[in-house]
């Protein structure tokens, strides 16, 4: 780094001007190309990354006046047949399919199907 000292004047607060000492700084080249992490150290920097994991049972369109409607033991027929394979996205992708299952009293999946990355649908941008 070299620097070219000069002198500049700057108005003072009291209205009075002052000359300070002015630099310019010239920085020496970088090499700009980028370390290559190998391949295992670049997954494991991701491993504790966290992703939204979504299951999809079934949509449906309504007009607001039906949404509005909706009240306490309404039923929204879902696009869905009961036994038909679930979507599971992750952070909003198509990435499987599945099945529904009770683990004790909770509901999980059973992936049957990952949804190879040709066949997905395109993502919204």
């Amino acid at each position: 780094m070299t620097e070219h000292n000069t002198t500049a004047t700057l108005p003072a607060i009291a209205g009075e001007r002052t000359e300070v000492p002015v630099r310019q700084v010239q920085f020496s080249a970088i090499d700009t190309s980028p370390a290559a992490p190998s391949a295992s150290g670049a997954m494991d920097m991701l491993m504790d990354v966290s992703l939204r994991v979504s299951v999809v049972l079934g949509r449906a369109q309504m007009l607001v006046k039906d949404v509005l409607a909706l009240q306490h033991g309404s039923v929204v027929e879902l696009d869905h047949m009961a036994g038909e394979p679930v979507d599971v996205l992750v952070n909003d992708r198509l990435i499987a399919r599945g099945e529904v299952v009770v683990i004790e009293d909770k509901f999980g999946i059973r992936i049957t199907e990952i949804v190879s990355p040709t066949a997905r649908p395109p993502q919204d941008e």
